[in-house]
């Protein structure tokens, strides 16, 4: 009787079964995309992680999980080229690079037309830290030092070695560069193992404040003719200001220049994909700033503005006029 019933059932399902699937809502596929970003020390991790928090807390809604990986601004942006990643978190000057193609160095294949800009997220000084009894007072002073320059691919060795050109430097000016990845540096500083360490960040920072507190070290200014002029020439570099008593060691306020966190993605990943994201971060925007002390005055109306060179890529665009923003 049961075994009757089944192929009874069987029947109707296989003459009813076209109408059944159309009628019958079709279960979309989750979709997975990976945003590059940085050091786990730094303030890009922690971009990556806050966004794929926000996003990943609709995935019911828009079927999207998303997962962060880390890298640097010109690996990011070569990763997202070669469809590795979907987005990822860059400096605004190699965001600025990236699009046009004036670093060969970082971007071989040249200009990459298909980078979009999303949002920019925070400030980002370029860092100087250096071991107090080292005897360098300013940037200048590296010269002939032990120097941690960064780890190849990310946007602070980028913009160590853009400043040491403009400044006529090579490496071997050094008596050491040595290219520790950030979330080493700070202990090889502390070890005695290099006198001072480079750093493109967001502030505070976690790796800055182990090197304040492990060992006596000291924020020093980048400040000349030739650091005024580099940001009076490029608009994505700007002077900035690193306050004074956010690190022990660091009373007063530290003249250096900077850049911009953006945030990029490129035509290969859907409109309506970033769409979601930007959707997932604007729409939560008080939650998002509480997410880490470098995020907590980002207001929208320069996220999608400032600092960003590459065109506006068209998901973020339909929702920022949906805003009335554009």
């Amino acid at each position: 009787m049961e075994l009757t019933r089944l192929y009874k059932n069987a029947a109707i399902a296989t003459v009813f079964g076209f109408g059944v699937m159309a009628l019958a809502p079709t279960a979309q596929a989750e979709k997975f995309i990976t945003i590059g970003t940085g050091g786990q020390t730094g303030v890009y991790s922690q971009v990556g992680g806050a966004i794929c928090k926000l996003v990943n807390r609709r995935t019911k809604k828009h079927d999207i999980k998303c997962t962060h990986t880390t890298g640097g601004s010109t690996k990011n942006i070569n990763g997202i080229r070669a469809g590795n990643l979907n987005m990822g978190v860059a400096q605004s000057d190699w965001q600025y690079h990236g699009y046009h193609g004036t670093a060969p160095k970082q971007f071989p294949k040249g200009a990459f037309k298909a980078l979009r800009a999303v949002f920019s997220v925070h400030p980002e000084p370029f860092t100087v830290v250096a071991r107090a009894d080292s005897g360098i007072k300013s940037f200048d002073d590296l010269k002939g030092k032990r120097v941690n320059v960064g780890d190849p691919g990310s946007g602070q060795r980028g913009t160590m070695e853009v400043l040491m050109g403009k400044m006529g430097w090579k490496m071997s000016d050094f008596a050491l560069a040595s290219e520790l990845k950030s979330s080493e540096q700070s202990a090889a500083l502390c070890d005695n193992k290099v006198d001072a360490m480079v750093f493109t960040v967001g502030h505070p920072n976690g790796s800055i404040k182990e090197a304040s507190t492990s060992c006596d070290s000291v924020i020093v200014k980048v400040d000349n003719a030739v650091v005024r002029k580099l940001a009076s020439d490029n608009d994505y570099y700007a002077m900035a200001t690193i306050p004074g008593g956010m690190y022990k060691g660091t009373p007063k306020d530290v003249t250096t220049f900077g850049v911009g966190a953006t945030f990029v993605s490129s035509t290969a990943t859907s409109a309506d994909t970033v769409y979601q994201i930007v959707k997932a971060v604007f729409d939560n925007i008080k939650r998002f700033r509480k997410m880490h002390p470098a995020f907590a005055h980002l207001k929208p109306k320069h996220m999608i503005v400032n600092n960003l060179s590459a065109p506006l890529h068209e998901g973020a665009l339909r929702y920022y006029k949906e805003k009335g923003w554009k």
